[in-house]
Order: C-alpha cells, then sequence, then structure tokens
C-alpha cells in the first residue's frame, strides 16, 4: 500500500554575522547549552512571530493578537464617523461582552486611578483583522442602546452586547489561524490546533557572546569643543554563526483547519515555507542589518512522523581548512541525514530535496534543485498532489 503524505519537514542552515536577533529581559543574546557546548538561540516564538508577518504579506491575509480589542474597535467605530466618546464607549462594551474577563486599564499619571472605558481582556484575542469589521457592525447594529448604556468604571461592570454575538466573532479564523493554530480557552470551541511547528534555530557550533561598548558623540559639545568626553556611553551583546532551523507542517491538521480545500491548503503551505526561507528576526536590525538568505534549505515528505535533524549538531562542528562553519555545517547535515534515514528506512520518505549555494553534491539530501522555488514547488507536487488550473505554489 503506497503511504500518504502526512508531513512536510524543512531543514535551514543560515549564517548570520554580528546580530543580537533575539534578546531576553536584560537585553543579553539568548543561548542554549548543548552538546557541552554553548550556543546562540533564537526562540521559536520570535522566528514565528518574523515567519507570520512576512506570511500574512503574501497571502493577503492578517490576524490581530491583542488585549486591547476594545480600543481597535472604537478606533474603527471613530473612522465611521462616530462621536469620540460614544466610540469609546462602544468599543468597551464590545470587549467585555465576550466570555474572557476584563479589567480597566490604570491612569498612567495616577496608577490608583482606572480609566472609564479602557478595557483590557485578561487574555489576548487572536483574530483574523477583518473580525473588528465584524464587532463594529455589531456595535452599529445596537448603537441606540449604547448611546443609552453607562460607561464601564470597573470590572464586574456588564455589557449591554450580546455575549454569544461577540463570542462567534472570536471564533472566527482565516488562513493565518488556520495554520498557526490559537489558544483561547475562555470562548467556547474557539481554539485551533496549529498545523505548524517550529523549533528554536540554534548555532551548530560553539559560539561566544560579543560585549560591544559605545558612546556617543554630542554634536553641540563637538562643536563648540568646552568639554570632553561623549554624551552617552552603553554596551550590548551580539554574537555570530550558522543556525540550524527546523518546522514542520502536519498535512493533515491543516486539512481538518480548512476542509476539503486543496488549492487553499497548497497555497498556505507555500506561502509558509516561503516565509520560513526569507524571514528573519527584526531585533537590533538599523544597527547591524543582518540580512542574509539561508546558505541551505532541504525539504521532505513523510508520511510517518517528522524528523529534525537537530542531534547532528550535538557534538558542534569544527570550523573547515579555511575558517567557517557553513561548510562544515552542511556536510554534517547531509551525512546525518543519510545516516538517519538510512537506520529508520526510506519507506516514509515520499520526497526529497535541496537547494543551496554550495557547490558540491550533497547525496544525503535527495535531489539538489536550483531555487528555493523549484525545490518548494517539487515538494508541494509530492505532498499535495499537482495544482489545478490556476493555482500557484
Amino acid at each position: 500500500m503506497t503511504a500518504s503524505p502526512r508531513f512536510l519537514c524543512a531543514h535551514i542552515l543560515q549564517s548570520v554575522p554580528f546580530a543580537n536577533l533575539n534578546r531576553d529581559d536584560a537585553n543579553a543574546v539568548k543561548t542554549v547549552l548543548y552538546g557541552g557546548a554553548l550556543r546562540t538561540r533564537v526562540s521559536s516564538q520570535s522566528w514565528k512571530r518574523a515567519i507570520r508577518e512576512v506570511f500574512q504579506e503574501r497571502i493577503g491575509q492578517a490576524a490581530l493578537r491583542t488585549r486591547r480589542i476594545g480600543e481597535r474597535v472604537t478606533r474603527e467605530l471613530e473612522s465611521r464617523d462616530w462621536p469620540q466618546e460614544l466610540a469609546e464607549r462602544a468599543g468597551a462594551h464590545v470587549a467585555a461582552a465576550s466570555s474572557i474577563k476584563f479589567e480597566l486599564a490604570k491612569n498612567p499619571d495616577d496608577p490608583k486611578q482606572l480609566v472609564p472605558n479602557k478595557v483590557l481582556t485578561n487574555a489576548m484575542v487572536y483574530v483574523p483583522e477583518a473580525a473588528v469589521a465584524e464587532l463594529a457592525d455589531l456595535a452599529t447594529e445596537h448603537r441606540q442602546t449604547l448611546e443609552q448604556a453607562k460607561d464601564l468604571k470597573k470590572a464586574t461592570d456588564k455589557s449591554v452586547l450580546p455575549k454569544d454575538k461577540v463570542d462567534e466573532v472570536l471564533r472566527s479564523r482565516n488562513g493565518v489561524i488556520n495554520l498557526f493554530g490559537r489558544m483561547l480557552a475562555e470562548v467556547d470551541d474557539a481554539g485551533v490546533d496549529g498545523a505548524v511547528q517550529v523549533a528554536h534555530a540554534l548555532t551548530t557550533h560553539e559560539t561566544d557572546v560579543e560585549l560591544d561598548y559605545f558612546s556617543a558623540v554630542d554634536d553641540i559639545t563637538a562643536a563648540w569643543k568646552d568639554s570632553t568626553g561623549s554624551g552617552h556611553m552603553g554596551h550590548a551583546e551580539f554574537s555570530t554563526g550558522t543556525f540550524y532551523r527546523y518546522a514542520t507542517i502536519d498535512l493533515r491538521d491543516l486539512a481538518a483547519n480548512i476542509g476539503d480545500e486543496p488549492e487553499a491548503a497548497r497555497e498556505l503551505t507555500a506561502a509558509f515555507l516561503t516565509s520560513f526561507i526569507e524571514s528573519l528576526p527584526q531585533a537590533k536590525k538599523n544597527s547591524t542589518a543582518p540580512h542574509t538568505i539561508p546558505d541551505l534549505v532541504h525539504l521532505t515528505v513523510r508520511a510517518n512522523r517528522p524528523l529534525s535533524y537537530a542531534a547532528a549538531f550535538e557534538e558542534p562542528v569544527a570550523s573547515s581548512a579555511r575558517g567557517g562553519f557553513a561548510e562544515s555545517s552542511r556536510t554534517r547535515l547531509a551525512k546525518y541525514a543519510e545516516a538517519a534515514n538510512t537506520l529508520l528506512g526510506t519507506d516514509d520518505i515520499l520526497a526529497s530535496g535541496w537547494a543551496s549555494l554550495e557547490t558540491k553534491d550533497l547525496t544525503g539530501l535527495g535531489r539538489r534543485h536550483d531555487s528555493f522555488s523549484e525545490l518548494i514547488t517539487t515538494a508541494l507536487d509530492a505532498a499535495l498532489g499537482q495544482p489545478t488550473t490556476g493555482a500557484t505554489a
């Protein structure tokens, strides 16, 4: 019996120059101790957000994650020429009407005071951007009631809007939510199991964190020369390295989320793969501009289970004879993939291919492709079948 495609796995090696793509609460480079060696790490949450921003651009859909949905509805109503006071009250009642508990924002000038009608939901809602207009339409439908309603001044105040209608909007989803999933336990049936799993990125080799001391010149002082010293001094952490990045799409979960829509599945999967390849977290981008492309992308279509190759780098790679870690990382990845697939057997692998800056053959990674787009198209054909007329990869 022929195996059916279930998982599309993406493996990326990417060299990043002097940067701090993902900082911790102390503005320090995130790290992880793996194989007894310190590695630079970029959290999956950080890179997933970067992916999602590119993904939304590609598919022309957006999703909104916020505790301030009421304020967003207020701005929508103001754009429809509602009076400010009424728009603020309506937005507050919209946010307070859902099954999610809420609180009032504190006055920044006096934290002991609460700001009337500035409602914050206790959990972040995650809805399609179009849901804002739907909530504003609901407020418009009940405008007369809202005009007579009281301002919300404490968390125990009740909304005059129907909870079931607001919750219905909060359950809505689009391609972004269908792919990445949604956790919203407070609203019944609003949760969506994500079809995508993204790993933390880590360097294939041991890294050191560099401490960069900097100073800023005061232009007036420099021009007048009436004193010495800098206008500001400080330091920041940075690192460099070749990262291994991994993600997988569960095609069965995606189909469960969107239904029997093969063209939509292909569009979302293609957009995700392209976004995964092209994305880069934007922390400190103005002072580092680390806008590299992957050294290598390897895609596999599997039938039974996903497979990460992160264990290939449990023993950190050494730099090549000419220096650098990219070449050594590519060689290690190919050897590990070949060994792992031999051990597991190849019946589970329905397609395997790669595209790279590398000129040498990497037989352990399957068929070589000239471009990332060609690689993606071939993987999509194996995972989802040939596109129907008009569908694009």
